[in-house]
């Protein structure tokens, strides 16, 4: 009995240990062919929900699980070729086949929608830049012809303009005769264009020289045609009134520039004309007489500037006014006494710090500052102090002064 126990205990053991290890065999079986593959599932699908692709399939197996195996790396291959397709959409290549996964595939399908739509667009927009790129091309020949055609013109002109000027310098009075008639002197005469509205004018009459600083309309070619007319007009004055006084001179050149514009006539809307300051000198009684239209006469004596002003009406009549007639000054020079007479481009000329004008006041100053200076050196001067002042500014307007010393 003893002897059956202890076989039956034996017996009893050996199966329990065999249980045991039966449940472990079971155990790890179930871990391998379920546990392991559900967790490999359920990473992938972790993955992809954070758009990271598995670098390789899962293994497949023959029962439930290796058909959702299957099935997940058929999605996995399927998206890929998807994110695939779509870069290559993306860059433009829209002969890249695609196949969508099912039928059903609305993703697939709208992507094959987009790459046919994009292809289409493109078409569409090359075709609209081939049409442009002619239309620009076109416009940029046709550009460049009228840019040729505007530059021959601008020579045409710009030459034109050139023999203008040599004509105006031909009829302003030569150096050797300044020198003869004003011999202590100077002309500063710098246009804004390459011809000028202000222009110099010198004349001999009864022992008297006649000097004058005439600033027409405008600069340019309209102010140089009105100094063509004021120039004749002048030396037809000076002949018509024997040289008696420089307003009798004024009366003339105003009657004549008046008729010559025809701006008496009742449909005339010329309103052109000039602003002028003559003067004359008997170098033997050392009289100087002056009259002027706006442009004052500046007397530099004893290191003071007195100042003669002219009338205050231009030379140009119209048709809603009377002739008026110019005053005449008499002035008894001194020895060493300085004249000048001038145009309004040096005071207006804009410069400085401020950007503003350089202003009557300041242009006095310098001749008194300048006055001790002879008259070739008061020149240089005064150009210099224009160039300071006015820097990088453009020159508005055309400049002329004129100095005499006696």
């Amino acid at each position: 009995m003893f002897s059956s126990f202890e076989t039956l205990n034996l017996l009893t053991s050996y199966l329990g240990i065999a249980l045991i290890v039966i449940g472990i065999l079971i155990a790890w079986y179930t871990t391998r062919t379920i546990v392991t593959p559900i967790r490999s599932l359920k990473a992938v699908a972790v993955k992809l929900g954070r758009g990271v692709f598995p670098k390789t399939h899962m293994k497949e197996g023959v029962d439930e699980i290796g058909e959702m195996t299957a099935a997940m790396n058929n999605v996995v291959d399927g998206l890929k070729r998807t994110k695939d397709f779509a870069q290559e959409v993306g860059a433009g290549n829209f002969d890249t086949e695609y196949k969508p996964l099912s039928s059903k595939d609305s993703l697939g399908i709208a992507l094959l929608k987009m790459r046919d739509d994009l292809a289409e667009n493109e078409r569409f927009l090359e075709e609209k830049v081939r049409q442009r790129t002619a239309e620009v091309v076109a416009q940029k020949e046709e550009l460049n012809q009228q840019r040729a055609q505007i530059e021959e013109y601008f020579v045409q002109v710009t030459d034109s303009i050139k023999y203008a000027q040599k004509i105006q310098e031909a009829i302003l009075p030569p150096d050797y005769q300044v020198k003869r008639m004003l011999p202590d002197s100077f002309i500063l005469y710098r246009p804004k264009d390459i011809v000028s509205g202000d222009f110099y004018w010198l004349g001999e009459a009864k022992d008297k020289v006649f000097f004058a600083a005439v600033d027409c309309t405008g600069h340019g070619v309209p102010g140089a045609f009105m100094s063509i007319v004021g120039y004749n007009q002048l030396k037809q004055a000076i002949i018509t009134t024997g040289g008696s006084n420089p307003a009798e001179i004024l009366d003339h050149l105003n009657r004549g520039v008046s008729e010559t514009l025809h701006q008496k006539e009742a449909n005339s809307t010329n309103k052109d004309g000039m602003d002028i300051a003559i003067c004359s000198i008997n170098y033997k009684t050392l009289e100087l007489e002056y009259a002027g239209a706006f442009n004052p006469l500046y007397l530099l004596r004893n290191s003071e500037i007195i100042q003669v002003k002219g009338n205050k009406f231009p030379i140009g009549s119209f048709v809603d006014e009377e002739p008026s007639n110019f005053t005449n000054n008499k002035i008894q020079l001194e020895t060493g006494d300085q004249i000048y007479i001038f145009s309004d481009g040096y005071p207006d000329q804009f410069g400085g710090p401020r950007g503003k004008k350089f202003m009557y006041k300041r242009f006095r100053e310098l001749l008194v500052a300048n006055g001790n200076e002879n008259l070739e050196k008061q020149k240089e001067l005064l150009q210099e102090s224009l160039f300071d002042w006015m820097k990088d500014e453009e020159q508005v307007d055309d400049i002329l002064v004129i100095g005499v010393k006696v």
